[in-house]
Formats: C-alpha cells, structure tokens, sequence
C-alpha cells in the first residue's frame, strides 16, 4: 500500500543540486534534460511543507529549499515580477502564479523562513496582474513585461486560484489578517459562483474550459490536440472532482455565511463525473476527457484524475454522512494500488493506458507528487471540524 512516507521519500528525489525541485521520469530520477519549471518546484515546495507541519523529518530544508528557489532562483523575474513559466519560457501564466500563492501559503503556516515574504509577493502579483474584479475571474497568460496578454481564458488557473487563494486566506487569518482573507474567500466564491454555479450547472454539470477574452465558452478548443496536458478539449472528467471538493473547502470556509448551492453544486459535479467518467468506454477507470455528449475522447487513464475522485469522494463522505461516497472513495483507492502504484517508486505512475499498461502520450514519467500527496494526507490526518482539512 502507498504510504506518504515513501511517497514523501520519492519527492525528495527531485531537488536539483543549485535549489528547487525538477521534473521526475519513470524511475524517480530527475530528468537532466527538462528545464526547472515553477508550477513543479511550487507544488513540491508545498508538499514538502505540508510534510512539515506534520513533523517528517527532513521535510523544512526541503520546503525551505523550494522557498529560496522561488524567490532567489532563475524562475523568479527579480526585473518585471512575477514567475516565468520554465527557465526556458518567459510566458507570466496564471496557472504557475497560483501554485507560488499555495507554496507561500503553506510555508507561511509551517514557517518555513521566506514563507511569508513569499506568498506576499505571489499574492500581490496575483492582484495586480491577473484578478480582474469586473469579472470575478483571473485572467489566464501575459508575456514577460506583462506588456501583453493573451486573449484566451480559461477555468483550470481559476480552479488553483481558488484553491490558492483560500490557502492564503487560511494563511493570513492565522497571522491576525482577518479583513484580508475575508477579502480573498469572497473573491475565491466569485469565480466558484461563476464557472460551477453559473456554466456547469446551466451545461448540466457538463462544465466547459475554454473561454474567449468576453469568456464566452470555447467548446471546440483544442479540438485537433485533445490530450493536451494543461488545457485539452472537452469535458475533463478530473475537474469535475476538484471543483467539487473545492466548493466543500469553501463551504467550510465561509462557515454560516457560506450560500447552500455550494453543498448542492459538489454533490452535481461529483455525481456526474462518477457517472457519466467511471468505465465510460466499457473498462475500469476514468477516461481522461469526456465530448460534450459524455462519450469518451482521450480514454487514457491520469493518476491525478483518479486521486482528485478519491479526495471528492473521502470529503462528501464527511460533509454528508452518506456511505456511497466513502464507499466510492475506498473502492477507488484500491483500484489505484491494483492499477497504479509503482512500488519500485513509492508513488504512482501518471498515466497508463484502459488496459493498465504505463502510457505517456500526455505525461512522461511520474512528475511530482501534489495530488497523490493531498490523497494520502486524507487518510493521514482525518477530516476535522472545517473540511479545508489538510488539502491546502
């Protein structure tokens, strides 16, 4: 059974001699031929200090590590602000800023040293530069000087710019800055009010991705490139389930103040991603993208989408008391260990074919270990009072 020691022993194969953490192939080894990227090295620094606060031993020079990558390293842009992409991409994209918003936010916690001048900056650049207020939504790409920006919009740097900025809320109210992380938790139920509330639940929890500049929905996008890793075509199945968890960790953290549709809306978009995802193409697993009339498109099966299930599933278990989800939750975790786990790793592969061979047409190797981490904390440190739980 995977366990997050030795997951935790497997992400500690990623940090790079000069600082921050690399990408990791398919025998848990750095490769050498992939630049540093900051959406690996924030979410690597965040697992580190989430095993921080949790007494692994090691786990602070490793988060302290990813900190001092983020804001000495050459991923930070110390001329304009703000994180390039990869050392090799200049490209300022909400995605990457979100996760340097969530590593600040769990360093400040675990005080890491940096941590808070961290997520200060990464929240002020998160401000200035893609939260547009008239909207309610972040914007998605600028180019280095942030002269430009790009015209597409899009719902999966929303949905970690939710998560991130519920983080810092957490983060902020626990150093006595109450009126800053209202301020922010309101800004994170504007955009889950906006694309789950408002263009899932209309598309009958079918939510669409893709967005212009007026964010009038793409469904077409990427049409000819479906198994792009950050932004593929339809229905993705793995979103569904975040977006869900991510309305109960907002529900929790608005307290009686939160609205009811957010109990209503994870229950929607949980229930249709494990209905219409669950062996959509006649084998177990869930396909990696669904078409707009719920038949599968790209059918290979990612290790995130199934965790994201998992997690779904363990918080609507907690929330509502109903057995089904913890039932799902288990029987999801075993097919996981049946399927995925690489013991030779301590983590799981990334991506396997419907049969269960180890795939890599959208990811090569087993990357970083975020969502697999968040999956095992769940079952490291129970539900509390709040279900924001250990998933930040």
């Amino acid at each position: 059974m995977t366990d997050l020691d030795g997951l935790l022993a497997f992400a500690a194969r990623s940090r790079l001699p000069g600082g921050g953490f690399g990408y990791l192939g398919a025998d848990g080894t750095v490769l050498p031929d992939r630049p540093q990227e900051t959406w690996i090295v924030a979410r690597m620094t965040h697992v580190f200090a989430l095993a921080q606060l949790l007494g692994r031993p090691g786990a602070d020079d490793l988060a302290r590590s990813g900190v001092d990558a983020l804001r000495q390293g050459p991923l930070h842009d110390g001329v304009d602000g703000g994180w390039r992409a990869a050392e090799d991409d200049d490209t300022k994209s909400a995605y990457v800023h979100a996760f340097a918003v969530l590593a600040g936010a769990t360093t400040t916690v675990a005080g890491v040293p940096g941590g808070r001048a961290l997520l200060d900056e990464a929240l002020a650049v998160w401000d200035t530069r893609f939260w547009d207020d008239a909207e309610g939504l972040a914007v998605e790409e600028w180019n280095a000087d942030w002269s430009r920006l790009s015209d597409y919009r899009g719902a999966n740097a929303n949905m970690h710019g939710v998560e991130a900025t519920l983080a810092a809320a957490d983060a902020l109210s626990l150093a006595g800055g109450a009126g800053e992380a209202a301020r922010l938790r309101q800004h994170a139920l504007r955009s889950t009010g906006r694309i789950v509330h408002g263009w899932a639940r209309e598309r009958d929890w079918r939510l669409p991705e893709h967005f212009d500049a007026a964010w009038t929905p793409l469904p077409e996008h990427n049409r000819d490139r479906p198994a792009d890793p950050f932004r593929p075509y339809g229905v993705t199945v793995g979103h569904q389930f975040e977006w869900a968890r991510l309305c109960l960790h907002l529900r929790a953290a608005l307290g009686d103040a939160a609205p009811a549709w957010l109990l209503d809306d994870a229950v929607g978009m949980f229930d249709a991603a494990a209905g219409r995802g669950w062996a959509a193409d006649g084998t177990p697993g869930f396909p990696y993208t669904l078409d707009w009339d719920d038949r599968p498109v790209v059918t290979a099966r990612m290790h995130w989408v199934l965790c994201e299930g998992i997690a779904a599933a363990a918080v609507l278990g907690a929330v509502t008391g109903e057995d089904r989800y913890a039932d799902l939750a288990a029987a999801w975790r075993a097919h996981g260990e049946e399927r995925f786990a690489d013991p030779s790793t301590g983590s799981w592969h990334h991506e396997l074919a419907p049969s269960g061979e180890v795939a890599s047409g959208t990811w090569a190797g087993q990357p970083d270990a975020y969502h697999l981490a968040q999956v095992l904390l769940l079952e490291d440190a129970p539900v509390r009072g709040s279900v924001a739980l250990a998933l930040r």
